[in-house]
């Protein structure tokens, strides 16, 4: 697993390595490094905790999350071509003796986009769509921390679409597509025997047709207050049309001074390929949903 993350380490170091160059060139390169936007934020937060004779009880303990965005967007004349890359992970250390788990995940995201389009207007442009996403290392449902139920390209998500793309400005777009192709990887055989993440029994891939939306949003909405949005709605066509995949986030930054800052982080998802058995025991389609506060530091780089 280290080597996975080593690997996008290195390729976000590269990105900032260019995009803090990108201030150094020359005057004949100027003009051409002008049609890019290039940014990314390093975050980390994190809680610690400790009780000695605490009426109340707790258990003592470390927390930390890290976070890397980066974005790239270019636009010269007819043509406009956006990418963002979102690295997430984190998780909780006990520091007691007290039996059962100490050592437990609370993030852990790869999501990677990019999207090509051609302008057939001031703001409409015709364009391919593509996402991925998944995660870096095996998920549990605590407290068994003996049986994983999910791992890295399990699942991995692949989304292409073809659609047209309505971009108001740098901070609110609209993509639709009625020609979609979601491709789901499960590659794992303990999870693909199990039929986990909508994949048939055996299988560790699974293609679906369909329609697709994405909604971006994002606000200044106050002058150290900056908020994050997106939304994803998918429908197969091929199969229950009507249960709508969605996964949605919604992001505040609030920001102390250029190294401090809080952030609170909400996001929802539904997917009825994908069964969660609840504390009744019983097993389903269910919404999740995740909230993460946290404050902590930061650092920021844009040409």
């Amino acid at each position: 697993m280290c080597h996975k993350i080593k690997s996008f380490i290195g390729i976000l170091f590269l990105f900032n390595i260019f995009c803090v160059g990108a201030q150094k060139t020359e005057s004949s390169d100027r003009d051409t490094l002008s049609n890019w936007k290039l940014k990314s934020l390093y975050s980390l937060s994190g809680t610690q905790s400790s009780f000695v004779n605490w009426n109340a009880g707790g258990r003592n303990n470390i927390s930390l999350i890290g976070n890397v965005t980066a974005s790239a967007d270019y636009n010269k004349d007819k043509w406009n071509w956006s990418s963002d890359a979102t690295l997430a992970f984190g998780g909780i250390k006990y520091l007691d003796d007290a039996d059962g788990v100490d050592l437990q995940k609370t993030e852990d995201k790869i999501d990677l986009s990019s999207i090509v389009g051609m302008r057939i207007s001031k703001r409409f442009l015709i364009s391919i769509n593509t996402g991925f996403k998944t995660q870096f290392a095996d998920g549990f449902t605590y407290p068994n921390d003996s049986i994983a139920v999910s791992k890295f390209m399990a699942p991995g998500y692949l989304n292409l679409a073809l659609g047209t793309d309505y971009i108001k400005d740098a901070n609110f777009s609209v993509f639709g597509s009625p020609f979609a192709a979601k491709t789901t990887f499960v590659m794992d055989d303990s999870l693909s025997q199990l039929g986990a993440f909508g994949v048939e029994k055996g299988e560790q891939i699974r293609h679906e047709f369909g329609a697709f939306i994405k909604l971006k949003w994002n606000a200044k909405l106050m002058k150290n207050i900056n908020m994050k949005s997106k939304i994803e709605l998918f429908s197969n066509y091929l199969n229950n049309p009507e249960n709508i995949d969605v996964n949605a986030e919604l992001v505040f930054v609030f920001r102390v001074n250029s190294l401090f800052s809080a952030t609170a982080q909400w996001n929802l998802v539904y997917d009825d390929d994908i069964n969660i058995r609840d504390r009744n025991g019983n097993f389903g389609p269910r919404t999740q949903f995740k909230s993460v506060l946290g404050i902590g530091i930061s650092y920021k780089l844009e040409n």
